[in-house]
Parts: structure tokens; sequence; C-alpha cells
């Protein structure tokens, strides 16, 4: 399953990259995230290898993930990887600057590895996947009003 969202926003990559890329005060800025703590934090100036535990509310209850950066670039992307419920699940958030501002793309991508989680999305991913694009224009919109606000 691929969902994929972007939104154009009012201000510069770098106002943007800062709110998207400061991961332990994202509770802040999205109302979807119920709780988050940090477990590892990289030891250089990269995103690569922070890792924290998410927690949002889904589908009426509460849903907790433990996520990592895998790769990134600054004031670019980064992309984030969980694995939980026999998939594997990764995300990747993108900047693009043009004329008024930046274009934000969120993305996620998630591969059923466990026979279990086949059977499971097969059955009910196409409404995980409305679930997800739902989610991810939310965080946008909270994204959007922060660095525009």
């Amino acid at each position: 399953m691929k969902v994929t969202a972007s939104v154009d926003i009012k201000a510069k990559p770098q106002r943007v990259w800062s709110i998207v890329s400061d991961i332990e005060n994202a509770g802040d800025t999205i109302s979807a995230i119920d709780d988050l703590e940090v477990l590892d934090r990289p030891t250089g100036a990269s995103l690569v290898g922070l890792k924290w535990r998410e927690t949002r509310t889904m589908f009426g209850k509460a849903a907790t993930e433990v996520m990592w950066i895998t790769d990134a670039a600054d004031e670019s992307f980064y992309e984030t990887r969980a694995e939980s419920h026999g998939s594997v699940y990764v995300s990747r958030i993108e900047l693009e600057p043009h004329d008024d501002g930046t274009r934000l793309s969120m993305g996620f991508e998630g591969t059923p590895v466990t026979t279990g989680a086949k059977i499971l999305w097969a059955l009910t991913g196409w409404m995980a996947k409305g679930a997800m694009r739902k989610a991810l224009n939310l965080d946008l919109a909270d994204i959007k009003s922060a660095a525009e606000g």
C-alpha cells in the first residue's frame, strides 16, 4: 500500500524544515500525536539514527509505533522506518522550494511480510489506505498552519 499527499506552504524551506525535523516536539505541532518519546539520538548533526516511540489514536484506539530515521538530507527530506504487526512501514517527508514558498510532500508505504499480515492487508487494506491518506493530510495541514502562523 502506497499513499502520498502534498501541500503548498507560504514559508521558506528553512522554516518548514525547522518544524518537520523537530521530532522531539512534533506533538506540539501535529494534533494527531498523543505522546512521543525520543529513544535514541544520533551523535552527529544528521537526523539519521534518531529513534522514537510515537502514539496516535487510530481507528478509535491508541496505536504506538517505534520509528527511526534511515536516510536524510538537511532541508530536503528524511525517511523513517517502523516494523510492527508483521509489516514494514516506510515514510518520507520531502521539501521542494518554489516561488511562493515550499511544497511539502509526505509518503507512506506499508508492506506486509508475514502470512498473517498479508491476509489482513488483503481484507482491510482499502480501509487502512483511506485512514492513512486522511492522517497524512491532517499532519500536512498542521505543519502548514505552524509554518505560516
